[in-house]
C-alpha cells in the first residue's frame, strides 16, 4: 500500500513538474513577467516568432493605425535573413526581445545549448538593430530552472504571458479573437504570432486582422495599450 501511495504520489510530482515547465504562468522554475494585476487597465500585445514576410509588416500598419506600441520576440536566424524587416519594427517604435536564435524547446537543451542560442539571437538582433530591450520569451513557453538562470546571467528578464489566442494553429479569426476576449480581465500581457517557428513566410494574415478587432474593442472600452517594459515598470512602481 505505502509502495503504491508512493507511486502515485512521484507520478502526481511529475506531471505537475512538467506542468510548470510549460505553463506560461507557472513560476516553480524562477520568476517571471506574466502581467499586471487584474485591476488595471492596461494591456501589452506581444509577437512571437517573426520577422515574416508580409504578415509582420502588414501588422505594423495596423499598430500605426492606432499608434499602439507593441513586443516583438524574435527569432534570431529570421532577423539574420530580413534585418530589414527587424528594423521596421525598431524605427516604429516598438520593443524588439529575444526569442532564441533557432527556437528549440529550452527544457532538453543543456546550459551550454541554452547561452548559444540565446547570445546568437542577442547579437543578430545587435547586427540588424543596434540597441534593443533585455527581455526574453523562452520558445514554446518551455525553461527549467537553469533555464532561467543563464538567461539572468546574460541580463536577459524572462517574459511570459497570461492570455494566448492560439493563433499558430490557423484558426478562423473569430475563433482568435473569441479565445482571447474570454480571457482578458486586464493587466493582461497577450501572446499573439506575426511568424513561426516552422517556416518563414507562415500565412498569419487572421493575426493582423484580429490585431486591428483587439486595439478597437479595447480602447473602446477604456484600456491602454502599452509595451513590456512600460508594464513593467509600473509594477516596479506598485511594488
Amino acid at each position: 500500500m505505502l509502495g503504491a501511495i508512493a507511486g502515485v504520489a512521484g507520478l502526481a510530482a511529475a506531471v505537475s513538474a512538467g506542468y510548470q515547465s510549460m505553463a506560461p504562468t507557472g513560476q516553480w522554475y524562477g520568476r517571471t513577467f506574466t502581467g499586471l494585476p487584474p485591476e488595471s487597465k492596461k494591456l501589452a500585445l506581444t509577437y512571437d516568432d517573426g520577422p515574416n514576410d508580409p504578415h509582420t509588416l502588414r501588422l505594423l500598419e495596423i499598430l500605426a493605425k492606432y499608434d499602439v506600441r507593441a513586443t516583438f520576440f524574435l527569432i534570431g536566424r529570421y532577423v539574420q535573413e530580413r534585418p530589414d524587416i527587424a528594423r521596421e519594427i525598431a524605427r516604429a517604435g516598438h520593443e524588439i526581445a529575444n526569442h532564441t536564435f533557432h527556437h528549440p524547446n529550452l527544457i532538453f537543451c543543456s546550459a551550454a545549448q541554452t547561452r548559444a542560442e540565446l547570445q546568437q539571437c542577442t547579437q543578430a538582433l545587435s547586427d540588424a538593430v543596434g540597441e534593443h530591450s533585455r527581455l526574453f520569451r523562452p520558445s514554446f513557453g518551455g525553461r527549467r530552472p537553469v533555464t532561467l538562470r543563464v538567461a539572468r546571467s546574460l541580463g536577459l528578464e524572462p517574459v511570459m504571458w497570461n492570455v494566448t489566442g492560439r493563433d499558430w494553429r490557423g484558426k478562423p479569426v473569430d475563433s482568435v479573437e473569441h479565445k482571447v476576449c474570454r480571457q482578458v480581465r486586464g493587466g493582461d500581457v497577450i501572446l499573439l504570432h506575426d511568424g513561426s517557428h516552422a517556416a518563414f513566410g507562415a500565412d498569419r494574415s487572421q493575426t493582423v486582422i484580429v490585431t486591428d478587432r483587439l486595439i478597437a474593442r479595447y480602447k473602446a472600452e477604456g484600456h491602454q495599450f502599452v509595451t513590456i517594459p512600460e508594464m513593467m515598470g509600473e509594477a516596479v512602481l506598485k511594488g
